[in-house]
């Protein structure tokens, strides 16, 4: 043994374990509460207005380090890294919690006219956000969420964050990024989807942009609207069950092996944590739909095998929901909520679920997977930042866990502002626009062909999905971009990728080693992240410029 080598070294001369700053220090904790109400009011506002809900990580970074930067007592805290991360993970969590996983579920008993069923459907949403959060916490980094995955508004988060303190020329590339994205945005460019094509698995960013060019171009081409005559949904039925098949391939055991202290080598959480994981969560899911059934007056419209077998297809939309939207939020960095939740409301229909009891499914389908994605973005920008720690594995360990409880907090500030503000929003109009398209479905009921039309394009989507593999999510990733249809997106995932594989072909030019040019395609990687990571959080940075638009 060389004796030099760290296993060599007394233990008396080992550094003290770091440890990671504490989501409940006092700067910390009250900054984490009044950015996470300022989160949560941007998230109402957005999306009962606009329909959307802004990514609020960039924003709370930059004014931890704006804080960080003032020249009084306990406030230079604030200049850690780590402690800018616990207040970023916090208000994008509370503004999504409050957005998405909130207010949009009880907006659909008040739309539907049942204004004694939101407090009731609160209840159930707080359920599904709970598990939501928790089942993230425990399954990421597993071979099914990895950290190594792209999690592209993560990435931004980290850049950011690891630019304003180091500054130099990763700073001004990360800068010049966040410019062109925020001038693009306003200009009506969806410069977020070309930050994506900068940062994730080529063959499902490929995939991703063929899907948003042919929803885009269909109707005049094809003269077919591929999202009212439900094809991605049916492909998206397809992949999600095959995604779901390899899901559970993927949490059998392999060997119990201990988890390396070092980064990338090795997962942090192995096949048991994560079977224990996603079975919990099967578990707590169907607890929190017995919730709502009984409090919800389901039990009561309802026959006993009625009953149960609303329980069990809510307990398995939850998760199901929450799995389809993570995997596409790792990859894309956009989540296909809505369009997955209208699945199961579409589900229902076939069933002949009546209306009360299918709005409540709804709704407690809709509570889970936005808050689930943002906490992978999250723990995504925190595993980027704690890299460099020694002990590494002990210190992201605990510092995962101060991030998820930092984000506890900010889901309860946004139940509080959700639960103050919601009469008051939904009195003047102000109701999510999909909760308005979730009830007029659920009234207007099924076309004829519907069913038959899903199940057909179910099969392609079944097929690709499992080409690609559980490693490129290629199906579910060509059915998120039929389903999100943004006009452009589909060009700016394609020619940033274009952009990525000339720049690497450019830069290896004339270098004939394998080793040199394995390494001159990590640099333009890592340079090409950086380029990303900036056009993602300059229109992030738009996203929350809507406030004034909307108010």
């Amino acid at each position: 043994m060389n004796p030099k080598s760290p296993a060599a070294a007394p233990a008396a001369t080992a550094a003290p374990p770091e440890r990671h700053p504490s989501a409940f220090e006092p700067v910390t904790l009250v900054l984490t509460i009044v950015l996470s109400v300022l989160g949560a009011l941007i998230g109402i506002v957005l999306i009962t207005s606009l329909g959307v809900s802004p990514n609020t990580a960039v924003i709370g970074a930059l004014v931890a380090m704006l804080i960080g930067r003032v020249p009084v007592g306990m406030l230079r805290r604030m200049r850690s890294q780590h402690r800018q991360n616990l207040v970023q993970s916090a208000i994008s969590g509370s503004t999504f919690a409050a957005a998405n996983s909130l207010l949009t579920p009880i907006a659909v008993p008040f739309a539907l006219g049942r204004t004694d069923l939101v407090w009731p459907m609160l209840g159930g949403a707080v359920i599904g956000l709970a598990v939501d959060s928790w089942v993230l916490f425990r399954v990421f980094d597993s071979t099914l969420l990895p950290a190594t995955g792209s999690w592209p508004a993560g990435i931004a988060a980290a850049e950011t964050i690891k630019a304003g303190d180091t500054g130099g020329r990763k700073a001004a590339i990360l800068g010049v990024g966040a410019l062109v994205g925020l001038v693009g945005a306003l200009f009506k460019l969806p410069t977020s989807a070309a930050g994506v094509g900068f940062l994730g698995n080529i063959w499902a960013l490929l995939m991703f942009g063929i899907g948003l060019t042919a929803a885009q171009y269909a109707p005049d081409v094809l003269h077919t609207d591929l999202l009212a005559e439900h094809v991605p949904h049916g492909m998206m039925i397809g992949a999600g069950l095959v995604a779901l098949v390899q899901a559970l391939l993927l949490m059998r055991t392999r060997g119990g092996q201990a988890p390396v202290h070092a980064p990338g080598e090795e997962r942090t959480v192995e096949a048991p944590r994560l079977r224990r994981g996603l079975l919990e969560g099967m578990g707590l899911f169907v607890c929190g739909a017995v919730v709502v059934a009984f409090a919800g007056g389901v039990a009561g419209d309802l026959s006993v095998p009625a009953l149960i077998g609303w329980i069990a297809l809510a307990g398995v939309a939850a998760i199901v929901h929450q799995l389809i939207v993570g995997l596409a939020a790792m990859h894309s960095g956009w989540f296909p909520a809505f369009a997955v939740t209208l699945i199961f409301l579409i589900i229902g229909l076939v069933a002949h679920i009546p209306t009360v009891p299918l709005a409540l499914l709804v709704g407690y389908t809709a509570s889970t997977g936005p808050a689930f994605a943002d906490l992978g973005y999250d723990f995504k920008a925190g595993w980027l930042l704690r890299r460099d720690a020694t002990p590494w594995h002990p210190f992201e360990m605990d510092g995962r866990r101060q991030q998820y409880l930092a984000q506890l907090v900010g889901f309860g500030v946004a139940l509080v502002v959700v639960a103050v503000a919601w009469k008051t929003f939904f009195s003047d109009g102000k109701v999510p626009p999909v909760a308005e398209v979730y009830v007029t479905t659920i009234k207007s009921g099924l076309e004829p062909g519907t069913l038959t039309t899903m199940l057909l394009w179910a099969v392609p989507g079944a097929l690709v999905q499992f080409l690609g593999g559980p490693s490129r999510q290629m199906g579910v990733l060509l059915a998120t971009g039929l389903m999100v249809a943004t006009p452009q997106a589909g060009w700016m995932v394609l020619g940033a990728l274009a952009v990525r594989q000339l720049y690497t072909m450019w830069r290896r030019r004339g270098i004939t080693d394998g080793a040199a040019r394995e390494e001159s395609d990590e640099q333009a990687e890592n340079e090409l992240s950086l380029v990303g990571a900036g056009l993602v959080a300059g229109s992030s940075l738009n996203d929350v410029g809507q406030l004034t638009k909307a108010l």
